[in-house]
């Protein structure tokens, strides 16, 4: 059965946002299985020609929309990889010897440990 552009483009803007929900709730694998349904639908997608007007104004709503899971997405991962460098610093800072060599502490520090 073949699906009118329309058809298409709704269908793509139905799972762009299903992608956004599945990112909020945290759901890896649903997540996976909705942007293979993506690029399943973007391969299909025959654009020839020219759009109507209600049919360019639906695509511009999907880029508008992709590009929102986009950064949703990007802003995520870049938290995620904040949250990793913080608790991977040390807690203690280095010391000094009077002679000027360093003495390194062991990890943990007062927040770890408990002692404040």
């Amino acid at each position: 059965m073949t699906r009118t552009i329309h058809e298409q483009l709704q269908a793509l803007h139905d799972v762009i946002i299903e992608e956004r929900e599945c990112a909020k709730a945290l759901d890896v694998v649903a997540l996976q299985a909705v942007t293979q349904r993506k690029d399943a639908l973007l391969a299909q997608l025959e654009l020839e020609g020219d759009l109507s007007p209600e049919d360019r104004q639906l695509a511009d709503t999907i880029r508008f929309e992709n590009r929102r899971n986009a950064y949703l997405l990007w802003s995520a991962l870049n938290w995620i990889r904040e949250s990793m460098e913080f608790f991977g610093r040390k807690t203690v800072p280095d010391a000094y010897t009077p002679a000027g060599g360093m003495v390194s502490k062991g990890m943990g520090g007062r927040l770890l440990s408990g002692r404040v």
